[in-house]
């Protein structure tokens, strides 16, 4: 079997309503999928981490500079691909847009082995280590309004009612707005309910232990990329401030290399991988490996269209235990609630995480076909395809 082509899709649509996080507003959703043809008929699925802009960045840099080295090739030679890419890109680019595009080359190689064996991709990761687990349902981003704070709380109030048992905030407009902002989630969610905050590194480490005192006081799960993502020094001086809470980080991060530094400085107590930036799957068994060698439990970061959605399915059920008991830290799904037709409408068969989460109490099991488990809606693809 011999790699024929590397055909790279970026989906785009209008949103209902501007949405916005600490480092700006969007008005269109945004898909980099890549797919790997075999001359045996065999197509591999993956996904590039990048909106907006960035997917034809990412673009070019698919075509022009990896698929050269990918056509004619063993698809299932994965792991030697995986550093033959990374030494040919390793001068231009150790983090960023070229490491991004070999994670969704990556993962299609995955997808391709499933496929030629006719296993689930979380059996060839070793099988799954939970049948189901808890999907956090991610919402509160920003509007260019007044009453966000009211917007919030009836928000979160809706993600309850929708059967999640753990939800994300953005935060990022300052420390006195965001704790009026915490307030109100916190209300609208109502006590012992799991929240977590994400500032998308907006603050200064005197600003994020701040935030973090508050946000810890209203019983918040997690804090979320607190300071810039170069500043490991700054993360540990953030934790250390702050026990009682936990921080959170490493979607900024890229390949073992980048986490390794996080775990060294003891930076994070929860590490976060985004498996279509970090180097795909390949490279996220890795950073999970020498994660748990440090006792550093691993909760990905997904962003991106239900084909990434469906990974990380995969990767959460796939997590080992740490550090072993009767009563266990528990990894958990990120899921964007916020409208997204990349979530409804690009697979034949959806996901139903939204069914799912409602008939289980908050809890999702992953697709069960070969490799990802998933087709694209050909139809939908084509109407929606812009680069």
């Amino acid at each position: 079997m011999r790699i024929t082509e590397i055909e790279s899709i970026i989906l785009q649509h209008d949103m209902q309503e501007e949405l916005g996080f600490s480092q700006g507003y969007y008005d269109k959703r945004t898909a980099h999928l890549v797919l790997v043809h075999t001359d045996d008929g065999l197509t591999g699925i993956g996904e590039i981490f990048g909106a907006g802009n960035f997917a034809f960045a990412n673009q070019a840099i698919l075509q022009h500079v990896i698929s050269p080295r990918l056509v004619g090739r063993n698809p299932l030679d994965i792991n030697v691909i995986w550093h033959d890419i990374y030494n040919t890109v390793r001068d231009h680019g150790q983090k960023g847009m070229p490491i991004c595009c070999l994670s969704g080359v990556d993962i299609a190689l995955w997808d391709i082995l499933g496929k030629a064996t006719s296993q689930p991709l979380h059996q060839l990761l070793g099988g799954r280590a939970r049948d189901d687990f808890v999907a956090y349902g991610y919402g509160m981003m920003f509007r260019k309004r007044d009453d966000l704070a009211e917007i919030f709380e009836k928000e979160v109030a809706a993600i309850v009612e929708r059967g999640f048992t753990a939800s994300k905030m953005k935060l990022g407009l300052g420390v006195d707005r965001d704790i009026e902002l915490a307030e109100a989630v916190r209300r609208g969610a109502g006590e012992g309910f799991k929240l977590m905050a994400d500032v998308n590194h907006a603050y200064t480490v005197g600003e994020a232990i701040q935030l973090g005192l508050a946000l810890r006081d209203l019983d918040y799960y997690w804090f979320e990329e607190p300071v810039m993502p170069e500043d490991y020094d700054g993360y540990r001086l953030v934790r250390d401030a702050l026990p009682g809470i936990h921080i959170a980080g490493g979607e900024a991060e890229w390949t073992r290399f980048g986490h390794r530094e996080l775990l060294c400085r003891r930076s994070v107590d929860i590490l976060q991988p985004e498996v279509a930036a970090t180097g795909g799957i390949s490279e996220f068994m890795k950073i999970l490996s020498m994660a748990h060698a440090f006792g550093t439990p691993v909760i990905p970061h997904v962003w991106g269209s239900d084909v990434l959605i469906a990974v990380d399915m995969h990767l959460v059920s796939v997590l080992p235990d740490l550090p072993g008991g009767l009563k266990q830290f528990e990894p958990m799904l990120e899921y964007d609630t916020t409208p997204n037709l990349f979530h409804e409408r690009l697979l034949t068969e959806p996901l139903g995480i939204f069914e799912q989460v409602r008939d289980n109490n908050g809890r999702v099991r992953p697709p069960e076909g070969p490799g990802i488990g998933i087709a694209l809606d050909e139809d939908f693809v084509a109407k929606y395809r812009v680069g």
